[in-house]
């Protein structure tokens, strides 16, 4: 797995390198031991390639001479590539050296391979990169004015800055010249231990008083929970206790209930009572109307069918008069008796029941 994966890198570099038009030769077995001098020369051939008139070592004979030149090396491709390269491994010269070139010849091999697109492909990516969406672009305009608001105000104000900078360099400049004196600088460490004791002694008395504060306040829940407790004693010993009245106060509810259904019942037989003697009232007042509209017709069916004289028909009219005057005054009494003899009769019986209650 080790040799494949090391496999796979050196056949892509030597790819690009190719690519890239390489003069020399390299192989698959270039690399499976360190070989140093073909790394120098890829580097040298890498480095002109960014750039074609920097100067740096080649000289690789010793290891010092090796270390320089690969710490000139990486140097440059961090400054000119942006490329950050590990030393120990490009100086071990092997598999894992290519995997650091591998970084430089991907940036050469993309930017030529940039440089062989046709024009067509060219179009067909400008169009693919400029369908933009208008929402996304009045967004990013709104976003770009701000940021060049923002970039304009803190230039303005570095600009100010930069501007009292003289002034600032005299004044900084002449207290760093100015030398310390031992009797102010005491003064002002005196002045800052006074305040840090001032204040430290404030914290004190606060921390003091929330201390009393507590102090209170536990002896405070405490009483509750005191006073808690015997109203919870004092509720179970009243729940236990069976007061004194309680059996005249049950025995004079259960009066009061029969009293009660006793009452209820005489109203609702007062009730039908009246009902019905109103029903009776009703009925009588109809049969009597009836049987005065009955001897009233028959009076003047027989008055029309004799063919009396009108002396004798008034006589006999006049007669008949006091006679039905006579009888409706009767029946008026009789009713109005019974009435009132009802009437007494139950008032009678409700004064007694009252009087019994």
């Amino acid at each position: 797995m080790a040799s494949l994966a090391l496999h796979l890198p050196l056949a892509d570099f030597i790819e690009q390198m190719r690519t890239l038009e390489y003069p020399g030769s390299i192989s698959m077995e270039s690399f499976r031991r360190p070989n140093f001098p073909l790394l120098a020369d890829i580097l040298k051939f890498l480095v002109k390639s960014f750039e074609s008139h920097v100067n740096i070592p080649t000289d690789v004979a010793t290891e010092a001479s090796r270390v320089t030149f690969i710490r000139a090396v990486a140097q440059f491709m961090v400054t000119k590539a942006h490329v950050k390269l590990n030393l120990k491994h490009l100086y071990q010269a092997d598999g894992y050296a290519v995997r650091e070139m591998l970084k430089i010849t991907s940036q050469l091999y993309g930017a030529l391979s940039d440089e062989h697109v046709t024009p067509d492909d060219q179009v067909a990516v400008d169009d693919s990169e400029f369908k933009f969406d208008r929402g996304s672009w009045m967004s990013d305009l709104k976003a770009a004015r701000q940021l060049t608001s923002e970039v304009m105000a803190s230039g303005a104000s570095l600009c100010d800055l930069l501007g009292e900078e003289v002034a600032l360099r005299e004044k900084r400049t002449a207290a760093i010249s100015r030398p310390l004196d031992i009797s102010e600088t005491e003064k002002a460490f005196e002045d800052a231990l006074k305040e840090v004791l001032l204040s430290a002694e404030r914290t004190g008395e606060l921390l003091r008083i929330v201390e009393s504060d507590v102090a209170i306040l536990d002896a405070k829940i405490e009483q509750k929970m005191k006073e808690v407790e015997w109203t919870q004693t004092r509720l179970q010993t009243c729940q236990s206790i069976r007061p004194v009245y309680m059996d005249e106060y049950e025995k004079i509810e259960a009066e009061l209930e029969k009293s009660h259904e006793n009452y209820v019942v005489k109203f609702k037989c007062l009730t039908h009572l009246e009902c019905l003697m109103d029903q009776y009232s009703k009925v009588e007042k109809q049969k009597l109307q009836e049987a005065v509209n009955a001897r009233r017709t028959m009076a003047r069916f027989s008055k029309w069918g004799a063919g009396a004289d009108e002396d004798s028909d008034s006589e006999n009219s006049e007669d008949e008069d006091p006679g039905d005057h006579r009888e409706e005054c009767r029946q008026a009494t009789g009713d109005s008796f019974i009435k009132a003899l009802l009437g007494n009769k139950v008032s009678e019986r409700f004064q007694t029941d009252d009087d019994g209650i």
